[in-house]
């Protein structure tokens, strides 16, 4: 028994002594490339176009903007147009409306002394989208919900290659609804008017990239190109949903740039999927021409199309609320008692921790505050994750 005691820890020891932690040199590479993410606008619509750096796999942080650099577009007749910087790695100026008849290019100087540019690039404008559209099928693998559609032709053919991406907007509510606030030493209605803190708008932008193509098609028409899925238990649709879909007109070269990027980006991580392979764009280092930049820069105008879609368009589904795990913290209060029996002032003690709301049917506007509880605020304050100002496109 003892030599089969001897033996095991013989194999523990080989086993675990073979072992050796590999630490590939991609995880602590220092290299800082510049990243170009937008598109050049030829119409009277704003162009906005943001800088960063990429980063180290171990680092905590997703992105570095790259900031107080000179950004231009520059047209093939030696007219410039200046963006102005609007913070965070982001530049933009006002509607370009360019002349299709010339080319364009981006231009971008860093504050290290690193001039970028852009090939030149014709006008290629999208053609209007002709809808958005969904249905409530939901999907097979996550279940029930709605999905969403893009509808697009263009009649002379001549975009083949189509992007899209969409931001989201929807109204979500707290889990209590706060008729009062205090000043610390006295609870008073809250104007619901000014200072609602139960209904608010939510946003999100597609994390994807959407892509179509055409090109082995008679004509150019695109129908129910999936855009998006949004799951039933979703708090986004609680009461209300909107999304607004961009569309982009692509060269068959920016439609391989974008389809590599997906390829790399979103279909890596099993056996099966396709190795990862250089990204190679339309941005070249100037100074340093051995340098990657990632990015592709295209010139044109941009389509869009919101729809809105209410709670009664989908069947009678129950979204599952963000917090799931809110209870009334604290027993009725009454205002003759704001001080209990060592002194403390309830009103103030709470004050800092907790957001009071009404008794369940007592205590409504219009009447005294008889009676008044409270919750911790990310279940009362909506505002928390969301914006109490109603959007100007909002129905």
């Amino acid at each position: 028994m003892r030599s089969l005691n001897y033996f095991f820890i013989l194999v523990v020891i080989a086993v675990t002594g073979c072992k050796k932690t590999y630490k590939p040199s991609v995880l602590s590479a220092s290299n800082k490339y510049l990243v170009v993410e937008g598109v050049i606008n030829s119409g009277s619509d704003s162009t906005f176009i943001k800088l960063s750096r990429t980063v180290k796999l171990s680092s905590k942080a997703s992105s570095s903007p790259e900031l107080n650099a000179i950004v231009t577009v520059q047209s093939d007749q030696n007219t410039s147009y200046p963006l102005v910087e609007i913070g965070n790695g982001r530049y933009g100026c006002a509607g370009l409306n360019l002349d299709n008849a010339h080319q364009y290019r981006l231009s971008i100087k860093t504050t290290n002394g690193k001039q970028y540019l852009s090939d030149y690039i014709a006008v290629l404008d999208s053609p209007p989208i002709d809808s958005v559209s969904f249905d409530t099928n939901g999907t097979a693998t996550a279940g029930p919900g709605i999905n969403l559609y893009v509808n697009t032709h263009d009649p002379a053919n001549k975009v083949r290659y189509y992007r899209w991406d969409y931001q989201e907007t929807w109204i979500f509510h707290s889990n209590y609804l706060s008729y009062f606030q205090s000043n610390g030493d006295s609870v008073f209605f809250r104007n619901l008017n000014t200072d609602n803190i139960h209904d608010c708008w939510g946003n999100d932008t597609s994390s994807t990239i959407i892509l179509g193509t055409t090109a082995k098609l008679e004509k150019s028409v695109i129908f129910n190109d999936p855009i998006t899925s949004v799951l039933s238990t979703s708090e986004k649709l609680t009461t209300e949903y909107s999304i607004l879909v961009r569309q982009y007109a692509l060269t068959t070269e920016a439609y391989d740039f974008y389809t590599n990027l997906k390829k790399n980006t979103e279909q890596l991580g099993s056996v099966f999927d396709a190795l990862p392979s250089e990204i190679s764009g339309n941005i070249h280092c100037v100074t340093n021409p051995a340098e990657p930049v990632v990015g592709y820069i295209c010139v044109g105008s941009v389509s869009s199309r919101r729809i809105f879609i209410k709670s009664a368009q989908w069947p009678s589904w129950t979204p599952t609320p963000f917090y799931n795990n809110c209870i009334i913290e604290l027993g009725p209060m009454q205002p003759c008692c704001y001080y209990n029996y060592f002194g403390v002032n309830q009103v103030d003690y709470y004050l800092n921790t907790f957001i009071f709301i009404p008794i369940d049917g007592i205590g409504r506007p219009g009447s005294p505050p008889i009676g008044f509880t409270a919750s911790t605020p990310q279940c009362v304050d909506c505002t928390l994750r969301g914006t109490n100002k109603r959007p100007s496109f909002w129905q």
